[in-house]
């Protein structure tokens, strides 16, 4: 049987229980006052009621499970959320909004909406620094950084010149598998150093090429190797940064066949979208109906205004 063939794809009641499932899996919570008392939150039913409808007794406001995230006020049905979500956590290089538009029935700019605001669910903003190994104190791992560049700069000329594209940094912890990807004005060592180190434990092994842009920030950890890709030279033993440019081949291959075309405005929700699902890929165990309901736990306290998605 298909995934897609689940009631809550088709069917907007089932849509709004599933969603509810993953949001409050201990029972609703009023978005407006955080009131989880199961005896103070009635359910409103009737002919006219809204599926999922309840009201507080704290506060005496309304609220759907879409109050209080990236769906609020969102005219799209749930079920058609649902499909939006599973078409992009499931696509290895992206869903393009305009096949969205075309199988979902919505307008384009409506489509180009949603995706972004699955995107910004996508966003984790982990702080917890890479390199260290879980349940094991004081154990270190390795990290690997590299640049690429990808598009134009905003005003940039045509030319194939790497400083006329846009910069992204990635950081890869090879220990856990998590990819952590940032824009980046320019690629000096002023500008690496302090995410480098703001992302990194101490103890961690660094492996990067032999970009100077590393040079100072890498005698900081308590190893740093480096491959001199200058000299066709890109692996010394388990000294590589292999792992992290086979993620720059997914990333790059989705935006330019897939999407084609970002502004910098929005470079680093396309980030975020490649970071999450590079993050819970089938090689850690994390199969598709899994990797979405993950997505969309992430809509949570979230908003995303068409205004914002436009500039911000």
């Amino acid at each position: 049987m298909s995934v897609l063939s689940q009631p809550h794809f088709h069917d907007e009641v089932a849509a709004v229980a599933r969603l509810e499932a993953i949001v409050w899996p201990n029972g609703p919570v009023c978005p407006h006052c955080g009131n989880a008392d199961p005896k103070r939150v009635y359910s409103i039913k009737g002919k006219t009621a809204r599926p999922g409808l309840r009201t507080c007794a704290e506060c005496r406001k309304q609220f759907t499970v879409k109050v209080g995230t990236v769906f609020e006020d969102s005219k799209v049905p749930l079920h058609k959320w649902f499909q939006a979500a599973h078409l992009l956590a499931s696509s290895k290089k992206g869903f393009s909004a305009h096949q969205l538009h075309c199988v979902l029935e919505v307008t384009y700019r409506t489509a180009w909406f949603m995706m972004h605001r699955l995107r910004e669910a996508m966003r984790e903003g982990s702080l917890a620094p890479m390199g260290g190994v879980d349940g094991m104190p004081g154990a270190s791992g390795t990290v690997e950084a590299d640049e690429t560049f990808i598009g134009r700069e905003p005003g940039a000329p045509k030319k194939r010149a790497y400083h006329h594209k846009m910069k992204v940094l990635s950081l890869l912890d090879r220990e856990s598998g998590q990819v952590r990807s940032v824009v980046v004005d320019d690629i000096k060592p002023e500008t690496i150093r302090p995410i480098i180190e703001a992302n990194i434990v101490k103890e961690a092994s660094l492996y990067t090429d032999e970009s100077s842009i590393y040079t100072k920030v890498g005698a900081t950890f308590a190893d740093h190797q480096m491959t001199a890709h200058g000299a066709k030279e890109y692996v010394r033993g388990i000294v590589h940064t292999n792992t992290i440019e086979g993620y720059f081949s997914v990333f790059k291959r989705g935006m330019k066949g897939v999407y084609q075309h970002c502004g910098k405005q929005h470079l680093h929700r396309y980030l975020a979208e490649f970071d999450f699902r590079y993050n819970h890929r089938i090689a850690l165990g994390i199969h598709d109906p899994e990797r979405t309901e993950r997505a969309l736990r992430g809509i949570v306290g979230k908003r995303l205004t068409y205004r914002d998605s436009l500039w911000r």
